[in-house]
């Protein structure tokens, strides 16, 4: 899958998601997006070269692992609330915020949707709005119902 940055509108701010950028090129590219705040959710060892750029970019870096086709583990559970409610802040406020996994699909199209939800959009229409923009986003039935469980009156 090629390194494309898809954005949308949230709030005055910009959410993004993407692949994992795997070379300098791909590192500009991200740099030229100018996020504020990028958050990895890959492993160290699947970011591999990639992980001293992130580290080491002009953005406030976030490393939250998930496994491939997953789902939170407890460890990122615990950190969700306050992480959101940042993250949220910083898009009302008209920041740009960039989430990423490996493919740019499932994890980061998980959190994406799951920061749509949480600002007042219907699950289903922001599901709708994220697919028709990246038509992988959200892989896997228990990625979709973590995204909008807050739907359900289960805070995360």
């Amino acid at each position: 899958m090629a390194f494309e940055i898809v954005d949308w509108s949230l709030g005055a701010g910009t959410v993004a998601l993407s692949p994992l950028p795997n070379s300098e090129a791909e590192l500009d590219v991200l740099r030229a997006w100018a996020p504020e705040v990028v958050v990895s959710l890959t492993s160290a060892a699947e970011m591999g070269v990639a992980l001293a750029g992130l580290q080491g970019g002009d953005w406030d870096w976030r490393h939250c692992e998930i496994v491939d086709f997953g789902t939170p583990d407890a460890e990122f559970e615990a950190g969700w609330p306050e992480m959101s409610a940042r993250l949220l802040r910083r898009l009302q406020a008209g920041g740009r915020v960039l989430v990423h996994c490996r493919g740019g699909c499932g994890r980061s199209g998980m959190v994406v949707l799951a920061l749509m939800v949480a600002s007042g959009e219907a699950p289903e229409a922001a599901l709708q709005r994220l697919r028709a923009r990246r038509p992988c986003a959200v892989e896997t039935d228990a990625q979709l119902a973590w995204a909008i469980r807050e739907e359900f009156g289960e805070k995360h």
